[in-house]
């Protein structure tokens, strides 16, 4: 058996980082990830971008195209959108929380712009690899499925006039 030492180093580095429990931990009270067990979370957590933002750094901007959700391991990201000549602040995310989840079910574009409110690190799940996960790992993408649809309901429900 001939390994490939690019993965081999992935995985010796991210088994000897001491800062992964503690994502686990995080990523376990991820609205997307609920009810995934420690080894599943791992795999995400091995597979996933992590990517650190500065303060001020705009992660994408209102109207793009969504082609990632994010989750926020450190720091926190703001949530604005531009009416008319005002800014206005529609979230203020920290670590525990994702954003752009839409993007995972279709082409739609980012109703929102997202800023970093002080140094962050985020995990970054593609569309591509979602796709990928659909195709091949059934118990990671149905239970995010499931997640999501539960997270889209409750959106609906809470926009419905009284």
């Amino acid at each position: 058996m001939v390994l490939d030492n690019k993965i081999v180093r992935k995985y010796f580095t991210w088994a000897l980082d001491t800062t992964r429990e503690s994502h686990i931990v995080t990523l376990s009270n991820v609205p997307l990830f609920k009810g995934m067990g420690k080894k599943l979370l791992r795999k995400l957590l091995i597979d996933l971008i992590e990517k650190k933002y500065t303060a001020g750094d705009i992660i994408f901007h209102e109207g793009e195209d969504g082609k990632a959700v994010y989750v926020v391991l450190d720091g926190s990201v703001k949530i604005i959108k531009k009416t008319n000549s005002e800014t206005k602040t529609l979230a203020v995310l920290g670590a525990g929380s994702h954003f752009g989840e839409l993007s995972l079910i279709g082409q739609c574009s980012r109703f929102a712009t997202a800023v970093t409110e002080k140094d962050s690190l985020l995990l970054i799940m593609y569309k591509s690899y979602f796709d990928d996960l659909i195709r091949g790992n059934s118990a990671i993408s149905s239970r995010i499925l499931l997640n999501l649809a539960e997270i889209l309901s409750k959106y609906i429900q809470r926009d419905q006039p009284e």
